[in-house]
C-alpha cells in the first residue's frame, strides 16, 4: 500500500495530513510545537464556548466517521446548564473495510488529535475524555499515551490548562476489535465494560444518555482534528474549501485496482470520481478497464462502470433542472453520492477492474459481515449468516435455481429491521451487487 505522495497532488489540500509522512517529522511534542502546534488551543481558550460551537456550525464540518452528521449541530445537543458531567469519546476504532486514514493520524501526528479534542472539550464543557482505539492498533495506543503525557507535562492538558481555569484529562481505552464498535452506542457499551450491543434510539441518544448515562459527544479521529484548523483559519475559510453544506477537506482512502492506491486529502467536492481514479491515482492498472466502485467503505452500495444518474442541478437562471451525470462525472461529496444511490461514508474508495468476479467480491463482504454481527437482532444475526452461506454456495457451484431471488429477499428483510445501522451495512452490498451485476449471478445460478 502506497501511503502518501511526497509532494501533494495539485488536487490536494493537506490540513490533516500536513505532517503525515513528512521527512524528519516525529510524533513528539517538540516537532508539533515547531510546526505551530497548540496555537489554535491558545486562541480557543480566549473564546467563549458558544463561539466555538457557532464556528464549527458555520464551517459546515460533517462527521468523517461515516454518518456525515453536522458536527456543530451534534455539539449543540449538549446542554451547558444541566449540572451533569459531560464526556467526549473519540472513535478511533476505524473498522470499516477500505478505510485506513485514522491509524496514520494516531501513529504520526497524535498531538493534532489531542489539540482538536481539547478545543472540543472546552466548547462542550467536558473535563474527561476517552480515546477508544481498536486493539489491532497497539502501537497507536502507545504513541497516543505518550503524547498525552507530553501535553500534560507542558500544561496543555490536566489542571488549569494554560492558566485558563479549564481542566481536562484524557484516557486511552483499547477495544477488542469489533466492527460494531464503530457504532457510537456500541462503542459506549464497550467502554463501560459491557458487550457492545447497540442501544435503542430513542431514548439513548448519546447527547442525552451516553457514557454512564450522562451527556456524551462521540466523534471520529479525523473530525476532531479538523476542529483545530477551523479555529486556526476561521470557519468561513474552512467552509469555502468544500462544497455547500460540506466544508473543509476529506481524506480519501483509495484501494484496489488503481496504479497509485493510498490516502489523499482533497477539498470536499474538489474532484469527480473520474478525476480521483485517473488523475490523482494514476488510472487503472495496465490493460484493465473500470468495472465497479464502492465509494464509501464496504457498506456503501456499489456503483457500476457506465452508469448514468439523474441528478438535480441549478441552472444559470437559478432554476432546478434534471441532468444526466455519468459515473465518472460524479462529484465526490456527500450529497452527490447520496443522489446516486450510494454514500461517501468513511471515504474508503474501493476500485475494481474488469478482472474481478463480483460474486466472489460479494461473498467476501458477506463473510465479513456474518462474522461481525453482534447478534443482538435476529434479522441481522441470522440473515447475515444466511447471505454468507448462499453466496458461498453459489461460488462453490452448488447454486440452487432460486438462490439469487432468495438472496435479495434475505437482504430486504434485514434492512430497516435492526436496532442499529449494521442491518443496512450488511444488506446494502447484497442489494446493490444483485441490482448492478445480475448477469454474473444468473450465470452462476444457471
Amino acid at each position: 500500500m502506497v501511503s502518501l505522495l511526497p509532494t501533494p497532488h495539485p488536487k490536494e489540500r493537506r490540513l490533516i495530513f500536513a505532517n503525515i509522512s513528512k521527512p524528519g517529522y516525529a510524533p513528539d511534542i517538540e516537532n508539533y510545537l515547531a510546526h505551530g502546534g497548540y496555537e489554535a488551543l491558545k486562541k480557543a481558550l480566549g473564546m467563549k464556548p458558544a463561539e466555538i460551537i457557532d464556528a464549527v456550525k458555520a464551517s459546515n464540518l460533517r462527521g468523517r466517521g461515516g454518518a456525515a452528521f453536522p458536527t456543530g449541530v451534534k455539539w449543540g445537543f449538549i446542554r451547558h446548564d444541566d449540572g451533569k458531567p459531560h464526556y467526549i469519546v473519540v472513535n478511533g476504532d476505524e473498522s470499516e473495510p477500505g478505510t485506513f486514514k485514522d491509524r496514520y493520524i494516531l501513529h504520526q501526528d497524535p498531538h493534532q488529535l489531542i489539540e482538536g479534542l481539547a478545543i472540543s472539550a472546552f466548547a462542550t464543557n467536558v473535563h474527561l475524555a476517552y480515546i477508544y482505539i481498536r486493539c489491532e492498533f497497539p502501537k497507536a495506543a502507545k504513541i497516543v499515551w505518550e503524547a498525552i503525557k507530553e501535553a500534560k507535562a507542558r500544561g496543555y492538558l490536566g489542571k488549569n490548562i494554560l492558566g485558563s481555569g479549564f481542566d481536562l484529562d484524557i484516557f486511552v481505552h483499547q477495544g477488542a476489535g469489533a466492527y460494531i464498535c464503530g457504532e457510537e452506542t456500541s462503542l459506549i457499551e464497550s467502554l463501560e465494560g459491557k458487550r457492545p450491543y447497540p442501544r435503542i434510539k430513542p431514548p439513548y441518544f448519546p447527547a442525552v444518555l451516553g457514557l454512564y448515562m450522562k451527556p456524551t459527544i462521540v466523534n471520529n479521529v479525523e473530525t476532531l482534528c479538523h476542529v483545530k484548523h477551523i479555529i486556526s483559519m476561521g470557519p468561513e475559510e474552512f467552509a469555502k474549501m468544500g462544497s455547500p453544506g460540506d466544508g473543509g477537506t476529506r481524506t480519501m482512502c483509495v484501494s484496489g485496482d488503481v496504479r497509485r492506491p493510498g490516502f489523499y486529502e482533497i477539498p470536499c467536492g474538489g474532484v469527480t470520481l473520474g478525476e480521483l481514479i485517473h488523475d490523482v491515482c494514476g488510472g487503472m492498472k495496465p490493460g484493465r478497464q473500470l468495472k465497479a466502485v464502492i465509494p464509501g467503505g464496504s457498506s456503501a452500495k456499489v456503483l457500476r462502470a457506465g452508469e448514468v444518474f439523474k441528478m438535480k442541478t441549478k441552472g444559470p437562471d437559478g432554476q432546478m433542472a434534471e441532468k444526466d451525470v455519468p459515473l465518472l462525472d460524479l462529484v465526490m461529496d456527500a450529497s452527490s453520492l447520496m443522489a446516486a444511490g450510494s454514500m461517501i461514508g468513511s471515504a474508503g474508495v474501493m476500485v475494481m477492474d474488469d478482472s474481478r468476479d463480483m460474486v466472489w467480491a460479494l461473498n467476501n463482504l458477506n463473510q465479513f459481515y456474518a462474522h461481525e454481527s453482534c447478534g443482538q437482532c435476529t434479522p441481522c444475526r441470522e440473515g447475515s449468516l444466511w447471505m454468507s452461506k448462499v453466496t458461498t454456495r453459489i461460488l462453490d457451484e452448488g447454486a440452487r435455481p432460486d438462490d439469487a431471488k432468495n438472496l435479495k429477499g434475505i437482504a430486504d428483510n434485514i434492512a430497516g429491521r435492526t436496532v442499529c445501522a449494521f442491518g443496512e451495512a450488511c444488506s446494502w452490498p447484497t442489494q446493490s451487487f444483485l441490482a448492478k451485476f445480475p448477469d454474473e449471478f444468473e450465470k452462476r445460478v444457471k
